[in-house]
Formats: C-alpha cells, sequence, structure tokens
C-alpha cells in the first residue's frame, strides 16, 4: 500500500521545534500515514530544516510530502471527522475519551479522520477544539500526564492503526522445528543407555524413571536441534564413564554427591 493512498491526517497546529516535525514524520511512517499538515508552523519551511531531516530517521518521504496552511479550517479541508488532543479541561466542547475507546467506532463509521494537535508550549486553543467532534485524551499518570508532541503523534497514530485493524507481526526467527515421537523415542533409549552406563539407573529395577523422562520430553515440546544437543550430552557422558579415569568415573562422582537415584527406585 503506498503511504500517500490513506487519507488520514495529522494536523500539527503552530509547531515550533523543526525535530518534533521530523520526529511526527517518524511516527507516521511507521504506522502507514503520511499525511502530515503544518498549520502557521514558527517557520513556513520547519519540515526541511536538518533538525527535522534527522529526526525523521528515513521518513523523509513524508516531509517531503508536509502540507504548509494558513488556517486549522483548510487543514480539516476533506475531513469528516476531526479529533482534538488536549489535556486542559473546558468550560464545554466536544465529549472526551481514550483513543483506544472511541477510534474504533470511527473507523467503522469509514469516517476520513484528522487529529490536530496543538504546539508544544500551550496546547490547542479553544476555538481549535471547539471545530473538532471529539477531544482524544491519552491515559496517563494522574500525577504527570505531560508528553512531548512527537510522542502524542505516535500513541495516536498507532491506536488509530490499530483501530483501521493493524498489521500482522512479522516473525523475526524462524518457526521451531519440534521433534517428532520417533526422534524423542531415540533420545529416551539413548539417555536410557547412558545412565545404566554412569550408574544412575539399573535396568534390573528401571520403575518409573523412563516413563516420567518421557513426560519431562512430551511437556518440553523438544526441538530437533534440541534433541541433537541432548544426545550430544548423553554421548559425551558416557565417553566420560569409559574414559582411563575408570568406567565407574562419572557415575562415582554422581554417588558421592547425590542420594542413590531415588527416582528410579520408587513405585
Amino acid at each position: 500500500m503506498s503511504l500517500r493512498d490513506d487519507a488520514t491526517r495529522f494536523v500539527l497546529v503552530e509547531p515550533s521545534h523543526a525535530g518534533n516535525v521530523g520526529a511526527a514524520a517518524r511516527a507516521l511512517k511507521v504506522m502507514g500515514f503520511a499525511r502530515l499538515v503544518l498549520v502557521r508552523p514558527r517557520q513556513a519551511d520547519m519540515h526541511r530544516a536538518p533538525e527535522a531531516v534527522a529526526m525523521a530517521s528515513g521518513a523523509t518521504d513524508v516531509l517531503a510530502g508536509v502540507e504548509v496552511v494558513a488556517t486549522l479550517a483548510e487543514a480539516l479541508g476533506g475531513a469528516t471527522f476531526a479529533c482534538a488532543t488536549a489535556m486542559t479541561p473546558r468550560d464545554f466542547g466536544p465529549p472526551t475519551a481514550a483513543p483506544r475507546g472511541a477510534l474504533p467506532s470511527v473507523a467503522a463509521a469509514g469516517h476520513t479522520a484528522a487529529f490536530v494537535f496543538g504546539t508544544e508550549r500551550t496546547g490547542l486553543a479553544n476555538e481549535d477544539v471547539y471545530r473538532c467532534h471529539l477531544c482524544l485524551s491519552i491515559p496517563t499518570h494522574p500525577g504527570y500526564g505531560s508528553l512531548n508532541l512527537a510522542q502524542a503523534v505516535q500513541i495516536v497514530a498507532y491506536e488509530w492503526r490499530q483501530a483501521l485493524g493493524g498489521f500482522a507481526v512479522q516473525e523475526r526467527t524462524p518457526a521451531a522445528r519440534f521433534a517428532d515421537a520417533a526422534a524423542v523415542q531415540g533420545l529416551l533409549e539413548h539417555w536410557r543407555e547412558t545412565l545404566v552406563r554412569i550408574g544412575f539407573l539399573d535396568p534390573a529395577a528401571p520403575k518409573k524413571l523412563l516413563p516420567r523422562l518421557n513426560q519431562l520430553a512430551n511437556r518440553a515440546r523438544l526441538t530437533e536441534e534440541e534433541v541433537h544437543i541432548l544426545r550430544g550430552i548423553a554421548r559425551a557422558a558416557a565417553g566420560a564413564a569409559a574414559s582411563p579415569r575408570g568406567a565407574g568415573g562419572v557415575g562415582e562422582a554422581f554417588a558421592a554427591d547425590t542420594p542413590r537415584h531415588p527416582t528410579s527406585e520408587e513405585g
């Protein structure tokens, strides 16, 4: 999907820091949006400033498409639902809601949405809030609700993307290849041989040791690679038991520090 195909616009009213404009552009691009509108920015070419480009971190296509307008009315042209972002309580105005609770219904209605953010120092003026259908309030700690402009843009962009359906999570690691039953049984047989060799298992009275190890392997849902590792450990243990230290070397060392294999003797 081309980013320019999305009609959603994010409106920054009177932004004063080029870095925030660049960071906002980055926030939009990672959520699949691209339409950024500046209303009366401190400098008309703020989005071209080196600081903006640096903070955009590759979202230069969003900066290149920035629209600069003189009024909020121009910025909202074509939008069918405008959301203000404001912290300050007002005597009257649009209803206030958290993005996560309110935005799904806006998306379901098929609106062309606009999200309006105020200047860094004072936020939105009352007359700007009154132009909007809804006032979004990002739930924050009651004792400290100060968000950087670009942070607020990122949160709202994320919530709007989720309301529209979101993006699939991309796997960062290959899917596990689980060992089949034959591989697990081969491992258990290898364990049995090694445990007998090192003196941990009495083959004449195995009791429930092997079934319990089988259950352990099943709970672990071993992968093919893990089976190879565990068989390698079994080979190394068997080899150590057969080393010049004596056939009982490993078993004797184990028995010196551990009670006689209680698991293999239990009923």
